[in-house]
Protein backbone atom coordinates (compact mmCIF):
# COMPACT_ATOMS: atom_id res chain seq x y z
CA UNK A 1 0.00 0.00 0.00
CA UNK A 2 1.42 3.36 -1.04
CA UNK A 3 1.56 5.89 1.80
CA UNK A 4 4.27 8.29 0.61
CA UNK A 5 4.97 10.11 -2.65
CA UNK A 6 8.53 11.12 -3.48
CA UNK A 7 9.09 13.67 -6.23
CA UNK A 8 12.24 14.60 -8.07
CA UNK A 9 12.23 18.37 -8.65
CA UNK A 10 13.80 19.07 -12.06
CA UNK A 11 11.66 18.02 -15.02
CA UNK A 12 9.07 16.74 -12.57
CA UNK A 13 7.88 19.62 -10.37
CA UNK A 14 9.56 22.10 -12.71
CA UNK A 15 10.43 22.28 -16.37
CA UNK A 16 13.84 23.67 -17.30
CA UNK A 17 15.16 25.70 -20.18
CA UNK A 18 18.91 25.26 -19.69
CA UNK A 19 19.76 26.83 -23.04
CA UNK A 20 17.83 30.08 -22.46
CA UNK A 21 20.69 32.18 -21.00
CA UNK A 22 23.14 31.29 -23.73
CA UNK A 23 20.63 31.70 -26.54
CA UNK A 24 19.75 35.13 -25.15
CA UNK A 25 23.49 35.86 -25.08
CA UNK A 26 23.60 35.23 -28.81
CA UNK A 27 24.52 31.57 -29.30
CA UNK A 28 22.58 29.23 -31.53
CA UNK A 29 20.36 26.67 -29.83
CA UNK A 30 22.73 23.90 -30.94
CA UNK A 31 25.85 25.62 -29.56
CA UNK A 32 24.04 26.43 -26.31
CA UNK A 33 23.08 22.75 -25.95
CA UNK A 34 26.69 21.70 -26.52
CA UNK A 35 27.96 23.99 -23.78
CA UNK A 36 25.16 23.06 -21.38
CA UNK A 37 25.92 19.39 -21.93
CA UNK A 38 29.62 19.99 -21.30
CA UNK A 39 28.89 21.88 -18.07
CA UNK A 40 26.29 19.51 -16.65
CA UNK A 41 28.20 16.30 -17.41
CA UNK A 42 31.49 17.51 -15.95
CA UNK A 43 32.74 16.28 -12.56
CA UNK A 44 32.80 19.90 -11.42
CA UNK A 45 29.02 19.97 -11.62
CA UNK A 46 28.80 16.81 -9.49
CA UNK A 47 30.96 18.49 -6.83
CA UNK A 48 28.68 21.54 -7.02
CA UNK A 49 25.51 19.42 -6.98
CA UNK A 50 26.71 17.47 -3.96
CA UNK A 51 27.58 20.51 -1.89
CA UNK A 52 31.36 20.16 -1.88
CA UNK A 53 31.92 23.46 -3.67
CA UNK A 54 29.84 26.61 -3.99
CA UNK A 55 28.68 28.69 -6.92
CA UNK A 56 31.73 30.92 -7.24
CA UNK A 57 34.20 28.06 -6.86
CA UNK A 58 32.39 26.02 -9.50
CA UNK A 59 32.37 28.98 -11.87
CA UNK A 60 36.10 29.50 -11.25
CA UNK A 61 36.92 25.84 -11.91
CA UNK A 62 35.04 25.86 -15.22
CA UNK A 63 36.92 29.01 -16.25
CA UNK A 64 40.25 27.34 -15.49
CA UNK A 65 39.33 24.05 -17.16
CA UNK A 66 37.67 25.51 -20.25
CA UNK A 67 39.27 28.93 -20.82
CA UNK A 68 38.25 28.90 -24.49
CA UNK A 69 34.56 29.08 -23.53
CA UNK A 70 34.91 30.91 -20.20
CA UNK A 71 32.88 33.82 -21.58
CA UNK A 72 29.93 31.48 -22.01
CA UNK A 73 30.28 29.40 -18.86
CA UNK A 74 30.53 32.57 -16.79
CA UNK A 75 27.39 33.99 -18.39
CA UNK A 76 25.59 30.69 -17.85
CA UNK A 77 26.51 30.64 -14.16
CA UNK A 78 25.46 34.26 -13.74
CA UNK A 79 22.03 33.64 -15.26
CA UNK A 80 21.02 30.03 -14.52
CA UNK A 81 19.03 30.87 -11.40
CA UNK A 82 15.99 31.77 -13.50
CA UNK A 83 15.81 28.92 -16.04
CA UNK A 84 13.14 26.99 -14.15
CA UNK A 85 9.59 26.92 -15.48
CA UNK A 86 6.83 26.28 -12.89
CA UNK A 87 4.29 23.50 -13.26
CA UNK A 88 1.38 25.04 -11.31
CA UNK A 89 -1.08 22.38 -12.48
CA UNK A 90 1.08 19.77 -10.74
CA UNK A 91 1.55 21.90 -7.63
CA UNK A 92 -2.22 22.33 -7.28
CA UNK A 93 -2.75 18.56 -7.02
CA UNK A 94 -0.29 18.08 -4.15
CA UNK A 95 -2.55 19.52 -1.38
CA UNK A 96 -5.31 17.13 -2.50
CA UNK A 97 -2.91 14.20 -2.18
CA UNK A 98 -2.00 15.38 1.31
CA UNK A 99 -5.70 15.53 2.16
CA UNK A 100 -5.91 11.88 1.11
CA UNK A 101 -3.27 11.10 3.74
CA UNK A 102 -0.16 10.73 1.60
CA UNK A 103 3.20 11.92 2.87
CA UNK A 104 4.86 14.25 0.37
CA UNK A 105 8.65 14.24 -0.05
CA UNK A 106 11.29 15.38 -2.52
CA UNK A 107 14.53 13.66 -3.53
CA UNK A 108 16.61 15.74 -5.91
CA UNK A 109 20.09 16.50 -7.17
CA UNK A 110 20.65 20.22 -6.77
CA UNK A 111 23.33 22.74 -5.74
CA UNK A 112 22.24 24.74 -2.69
CA UNK A 113 22.00 28.21 -4.22
CA UNK A 114 20.22 26.97 -7.33
CA UNK A 115 17.72 24.93 -5.32
CA UNK A 116 16.87 27.89 -3.10
CA UNK A 117 16.51 30.23 -6.08
CA UNK A 118 14.32 27.84 -8.06
CA UNK A 119 12.01 26.88 -5.19
CA UNK A 120 11.57 30.35 -3.72
CA UNK A 121 7.83 31.02 -3.70
CA UNK A 122 6.95 27.58 -5.10
CA UNK A 123 3.76 26.44 -3.40
CA UNK A 124 4.75 22.77 -3.23
CA UNK A 125 7.53 23.59 -0.74
CA UNK A 126 4.96 24.38 1.96
CA UNK A 127 3.27 21.02 1.37
CA UNK A 128 6.34 18.88 1.98
CA UNK A 129 6.63 16.46 4.87
CA UNK A 130 10.34 16.28 4.19
CA UNK A 131 12.99 15.80 1.59
CA UNK A 132 16.65 15.29 0.81
CA UNK A 133 18.64 17.29 -1.73
CA UNK A 134 22.08 16.20 -2.90
CA UNK A 135 23.86 19.25 -1.51
CA UNK A 136 22.58 18.27 1.95
CA UNK A 137 23.54 14.60 1.72
CA UNK A 138 26.82 15.17 -0.18
CA UNK A 139 25.77 12.40 -2.54
CA UNK A 140 23.36 12.32 -5.46
CA UNK A 141 21.12 9.99 -7.38
CA UNK A 142 21.50 7.30 -8.59
CA UNK A 143 23.79 6.44 -5.64
CA UNK A 144 21.72 4.25 -3.33
CA UNK A 145 22.99 6.13 -0.29
CA UNK A 146 20.79 9.17 -0.96
CA UNK A 147 17.66 7.00 -1.19
CA UNK A 148 18.54 5.25 2.06
CA UNK A 149 19.25 8.61 3.65
CA UNK A 150 15.72 9.78 2.84
CA UNK A 151 14.10 6.54 4.03
CA UNK A 152 16.03 6.50 7.29
CA UNK A 153 15.67 10.21 8.01
CA UNK A 154 11.87 10.03 7.88
CA UNK A 155 11.42 6.39 8.93
CA UNK A 156 9.81 5.48 5.61
CA UNK A 157 9.32 1.93 4.37
CA UNK A 158 10.47 1.50 0.77
CA UNK A 159 7.46 -0.63 -0.17
CA UNK A 160 5.10 2.13 1.00
CA UNK A 161 6.64 4.77 -1.29
CA UNK A 162 6.24 5.74 -4.92
CA UNK A 163 8.95 7.79 -6.64
CA UNK A 164 8.63 10.00 -9.72
CA UNK A 165 11.85 10.94 -11.57
CA UNK A 166 12.70 11.91 -15.13
CA UNK A 167 15.81 9.72 -15.43
CA UNK A 168 15.76 5.99 -16.01
CA UNK A 169 18.92 5.34 -13.98
CA UNK A 170 17.45 7.10 -10.94
CA UNK A 171 14.26 5.08 -11.17
CA UNK A 172 16.18 1.82 -11.52
CA UNK A 173 18.21 2.61 -8.40
CA UNK A 174 15.02 3.22 -6.43
CA UNK A 175 13.44 0.02 -7.72
CA UNK A 176 16.43 -1.97 -6.47
CA UNK A 177 15.64 -0.71 -2.97
CA UNK A 178 12.01 -1.76 -3.24
CA UNK A 179 10.55 1.69 -3.99
CA UNK A 180 7.84 1.66 -6.64
CA UNK A 181 9.17 4.10 -9.24
CA UNK A 182 8.05 5.63 -12.52
CA UNK A 183 9.99 7.51 -15.18
CA UNK A 184 8.27 10.83 -15.88
CA UNK A 185 8.54 12.08 -19.46
CA UNK A 186 5.99 14.90 -19.45
CA UNK A 187 3.81 17.04 -17.22
CA UNK A 188 0.72 15.36 -18.71
CA UNK A 189 1.99 11.91 -17.75
CA UNK A 190 2.80 13.06 -14.21
CA UNK A 191 -0.69 14.48 -13.77
CA UNK A 192 -2.16 11.18 -14.96
CA UNK A 193 -0.01 9.22 -12.49
CA UNK A 194 -1.00 11.55 -9.65
CA UNK A 195 -4.65 11.19 -10.62
CA UNK A 196 -4.36 7.40 -10.15
CA UNK A 197 -3.53 8.02 -6.50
Amino acid sequence: MIKNIIFDVGNVLFDYCWTKPLVEYGLTEQRAKEIDRLVLKDDIWQEYDNGFIGHEEAKKQYTEKYPEIAEYTNYFFDNMHWINIPRPDVWEVIPHLKDKGYGIYILSNYPEDLFKAHTKGASFIDQLDGGVVSYQAHVGKPDERIYKFLLEKYDLKAEECIFYDDKQENVEAALKLGIKSIVITSEKQLLEEMDKL
